[in-house]
């Protein structure tokens, strides 16, 4: 007799559902009563410690849509991201395999690093994904990622020469040799001066011409990691609290346009005949 998929049961109301994150083999899990596809979510360097907090409205909504979500943490402590994204792959398969997930199409999603992350796993392992999603992509080298490590570079002699491995231009050429995902949206935000969205583009799109799909959103590099504002007002408004009101009023906009935007993508692959085939 076949296996049916186990799904931990979750609230579909996304007001309510913020309260069904579960812990499953390291990954932060939440899952809808009645899953159509799975998204495994990476975040960026300093966010991605905590996925269900920092990233919360984004992922909740995907799941109040029907989608497993499945956050891997990790911490950026190590210049070896092959080994970081070596981790992250097994993580996932235990908790694919524990939940029955291997069952639902699965689609990656990646914020900053995140992106570089994924691209790593799909090119060193290649799992099956039915398409991915790279919002506000990085992978510049270690001394203009990390503050203050080119002057410390310049006094500590331990850390003189030391890169990313791979490095920026190590990641491109295995992504030119191995990345086999053809489906991909690719999200660059107005305000944005930090990404490197437009570079990757240009590669996937020599690859894979006609399945690459660029978005240009309202906001900037953080945008996607959007944490609800709870700012309460005085007795007298003030200026400060216009400001804040503001604030929130322009995160939640441009979050809801990034939610629609990854929203729709996913629904037209779920509904497309060749999902996932690769040129």
């Amino acid at each position: 007799m076949q296996n049916k998929p186990f799904i931990p049961a979750v609230n579909q109301n996304s007001s309510q559902v913020s309260q069904d994150w579960r812990q499953i083999e390291q990954n932060w899990i939440l899952a809808p009563k009645h899953p159509k596809a799975v998204v495994h979510f990476l975040g960026g360097a300093f966010f991605a410690a905590a996925p269900h907090i920092t990233y919360r409205r984004l992922l909740e909504a995907i799941a109040a849509q029907g989608y497993v979500v499945v956050a891997t943490p990790f911490l950026n402590s190590s210049f070896d991201h092959r080994q970081i994204a070596t981790e992250i792959h097994q993580s996932f398969r235990r908790v694919r395999s524990k939940l029955f997930l291997d069952f639902f199409p699965v689609f990656g999603i990646g914020h900053s690093m995140g992106c570089k992350l994924q691209l790593l796993l799909n090119s060193y392992f290649a799992p099956e994904r039915k398409g991915n999603i790279f919002i506000a992509h990085n992978n510049y080298s270690a001394d203009r990622s990390i503050p203050l490590f080119k002057e410390l570079s310049g006094t500590i002699a331990e850390m003189k020469g030391i890169e990313f491995s791979p490095s920026p231009y190590a990641t491109e050429v295995l992504i030119d040799q191995s990345y086999r995902v053809a489906n991909n949206l690719l999200i660059k935000f107005e305000s944005d001066d930090i990404d490197q969205i437009l570079p990757l583009t240009r590669q996937l799109q020599r690859k894979f011409a006609n399945t690459i799909e660029l978005r240009i959103l309202p906001g900037n590099h953080l945008t996607c990691a959007g944490v609800e504002l709870n700012w309460q007002t005085g007795g007298n408004f003030s200026p400060l609290d216009a400001i804040a009101q503001w604030m929130k009023q322009e995160i939640y906009r441009n979050n809801q346009t990034l939610e629609q935007a990854v929203l729709e993508w996913l629904e037209l692959q779920l509904a497309s005949k060749d999902l996932g085939k690769a040129d």
